[in-house]
Order: structure tokens, then sequence, then C-alpha cells
């Protein structure tokens, strides 16, 4: 069993910057693939990104990338997501999820085993 703990969310001007964190609970975090989605209301939870246990692969999708950042510190039991040159589009609930597999950063709800209760992000114009 995993627990995890999302934080750093907030309110942020177009532009701005934000470093979301994942805090997990357990011995056996390293086992886990994690991944990032964010659910903006009325729409679908949708992938933002994915990092293998290890942290040397990440996989990110088309909307973010160049613009956010997954790292993990597997030492801290913590997973973080920096997110860079925020968008009014980019506002939702993201939230952090364990996958019970060390290489998979499925881009999918459905592959992951654990999640977190999520952080708000507002972006504004």
């Amino acid at each position: 069993q995993v627990q995890l703990v999302e934080s750093g969310g907030g309110l942020v001007q177009a532009g701005g910057s934000l470093r979301l964190s994942c805090a997990a609970s357990g011995r056996t975090f390293s086992r886990y693939a994690m991944g990032w989605f964010r659910q903006a209301p009325g729409k679908e939870r949708e992938f933002v990104g994915g990092i293998n246990w290890s942290g040397e692969s990440t996989t990110y999708a088309d909307s973010v990338k160049g613009r956010f950042a997954i790292s993990r510190d597997n030492a801290k039991n913590t997973v973080y997501l920096q997110v860079n040159s925020l968008k009014v589009e980019d506002t939702g609930v993201y939230y952090c999820a364990a996958e019970k597999s060390m290489f998979g950063m499925g881009n999918v709800p459905s592959r992951y085993d654990y999640w977190g209760q999520g952080t708000q992000v507002t972006v504004s114009s």
C-alpha cells in the first residue's frame, strides 16, 4: 500500500512557475513508476507526465513538453513536478499517482494503482 500526498499548488499569474511535490509513504517507493495527471472542471483527467523508478526516464504530454519537468528523490520518497511558463489552460487539480511497475509511466489513469488527493493550480491571465 502506498499513500500519496501532494502539495505546492496555488494561484499564479500566467507565465509564472510552481513546484509541486508528492510525498509517498512506505518503504517501496522506488519500485513504482510515478505519474502526474490533472483535471480541469468539466473535463476528464489527463496525463501530464511520468517518471520511471530511477528517475532516468521521463515522458510528457505534448501540451506541457518544454515547460514541465518531473523528477524524484527516492531517498525522500518524493516526486516533483516543476511547472514553468504557466498558461490559463494549465488550471486544474494536479494529482500524482503510483504504478506497480518500475518502468511503466503509463499515460492513462487505469494504469495507476494509487492516487493522491490532488493539489489545486489556478493560473490567472
